[in-house]
């Protein structure tokens, strides 16, 4: 049966955020990759152009799962605190079902690659804090922006220590409990 077009380049997406995923992780090679798939790496280059472009398909992935959870989070929920607290639930949430994708988003999967790569988790950071920054300003937070600055740091140390634990210490452990700290 033929391949829908398409189907590999996902194939090869899933098989490096699945490496990306081991606790003990070590930088992805495209040789790597192309054995734990049972290709050859020229097959891997008739589906992308680079490593680097490998790493923006998960970037892309990472965008609009995040993006899309959260304009529905601001369309459903009035309340600009909940929408604050919603919105990081959801990315700590995220983290913790996607573990691969954590270490693109803090970076380690990206130290030695293109340096647009991380210029892009920046501006995902950047639009998610805005996110953040816009619901507590509906909430009439008067430091809506240093407030959405904390939140954002919070999630972000959160998801260094997932990685840096070999994912075992969770994003979401502890956030119940902490959670009065951050809204305060």
């Amino acid at each position: 049966m033929p391949r829908v077009k398409g189907e590999r380049r996902l194939e090869i997406l899933k098989a490096l955020a699945q490496m990306l995923e081991a606790p003990r992780w070590e930088r992805i090679t495209t040789a790597a990759l192309a054995a734990r798939l049972d290709v050859s790496e020229a097959a891997l280059y008739r589906h992308f152009a680079s490593k680097a472009q490998m790493y923006e398909g998960l970037i892309e992935f990472i965008e609009n799962s995040v993006f899309t959870l959260a304009n529905k989070i601001t369309t459903d929920e009035a309340d600009g605190r909940k929408q604050a607290d919603k919105l990081l639930e959801m990315l700590l949430a995220f983290a913790e079902k996607n573990p691969g994708m954590v270490r693109v988003m803090t970076g380690d999967a990206l130290v030695g690659e293109h340096e647009r790569l991380q210029a892009r988790m920046n501006q995902f950071f950047d639009r998610f804090e805005a996110t953040l920054r816009q619901a507590l300003r509906q909430a009439s937070d008067g430091d809506a922006p240093a407030h959405a600055a904390a939140l954002l740091r919070y999630a972000i140390g959160s998801l260094h220590q997932f990685s840096k634990s070999g994912f075992s210490k969770k994003p979401s452990e502890g956030y119940a409990a902490q959670r009065s700290f951050l809204s305060a």
